[in-house]
């Protein structure tokens, strides 16, 4: 089984996959592979233009667990989508040296809940699962995600909402 970890950048997808993979699950690092896929850079976003399409297409479906913000877009058995409240995630980004623009996109983002549509259009509700972590403590989430593969956690998404950060960002 394939499990896709997802979300906006900042909400906790490589920590949660460094969690699993010290407990002993596969972990495919979506930054290792995805490269090949470049098809120039985007100097205002500070990032690598991708062909996801192609991407999604030629990966290679692996046992245990995908990670990164565009594991969504994958043939996933299961995707987590991982969310982190706006203005902590901003704090977060912040503090990784994003620019101001990218950080304030990101948290756009996330109040916007564009991870969660984006899985939702490529991937059956019943198969997916949304969790807060923006303070829940790092074994917990891994908990989730493990619980959620095992079938012992159900699938559930929807209960988020962070559209208010919308209206005080304006």
């Amino acid at each position: 089984m394939m499990c896709g970890i997802t979300g906006t950048p900042g909400t906790g997808k490589s920590s949660a996959a460094d969690e699993l993979a010290r407990r002993g699950h596969p972990v495919v690092r979506l930054l290792d592979t995805i490269r090949p896929y470049a098809t120039g850079r985007d100097p205002e976003r500070d990032t690598l233009v991708i062909d996801e399409e192609r991407w999604a297409r030629e990966f290679t479906p692996v046992e245990g667990f995908v990670e990164g913000h565009l594991a969504h877009l994958l043939p996933c058995d299961r995707v987590v989508v991982l969310r982190c409240r706006p203005d902590r995630l901003l704090a977060r980004l912040r503090a990784r040296g994003y620019g101001e623009e990218k950080c304030r996109e990101n948290a756009e983002a996330e109040a916007l809940d564009v991870c969660l549509v984006e899985t939702l259009d490529v991937h059956d509700p019943a198969r997916v699962l949304e969790i807060d972590a923006t303070d829940l403590p790092l074994p917990g989430v891994a908990d989730l995600i493990e619980g959620f593969v095992l079938g012992r956690v159900p699938p559930s998404h929807g209960r988020i909402d962070w559209s208010f950060y919308l209206l005080e960002a304006a």
